[in-house]
């Protein structure tokens, strides 16, 4: 499996198994609109695009990891763990964040599995599922030097 920034190339692929991307043109414009901003990444197995995430440094100045979404055929394979570990260690700042709904388990697994804390929820997002927000420490701010 390879782990890369998306280019271009890759987001038809991407809209082609984000099942939201179908029936929403606002995702689409995301997917390419990160995409340009580099922050879009992929995973790759046999030439095929099967997943893909955006990291960012949106939330607060912190990183956030805004989507995580694996083609469903590809589910439960380690994908999605491993693109995970991917953006940990590409974030540039000492602290990562990210979400799910409160009833995305299969999410909450995940994040437990590699070690992120929940940090809080937010109501009214999503009409009676509670978005659930996420939390690892990559490093000490004393670690960090300014350069």
């Amino acid at each position: 499996m390879e782990l890369r920034i998306a280019t271009i190339t890759d987001a038809e692929a991407i809209i082609a198994f984000d099942h939201v991307a179908a029936s929403e043109p606002a995702r689409i414009q995301f997917i390419y609109h990160q995409i340009e901003l580099s922050a879009c990444y992929v995973a790759v197995i046999d030439a095929k695009v099967v997943a893909y995430a955006v990291l960012n440094y949106k939330f607060y100045d912190n990183g956030w990891i805004e989507m995580l979404y694996v083609h469903p055929e590809f589910r439960r394979q380690g994908i999605g763990s491993a693109l995970l570990h991917h953006l940990v260690n590409e974030c540039r700042t000492p602290k990562l964040f990210t979400s799910t709904n409160q009833s995305n388990f299969p999410m909450q697994r995940l994040f437990a599995m590699l070690e992120f804390d929940r940090s809080g929820f937010i109501e009214n997002l999503d009409e009676g599922d509670p978005e659930l927000v996420y939390f690892k420490r990559l490093r000490d701010n004393a670690n960090i030097t300014n350069g």
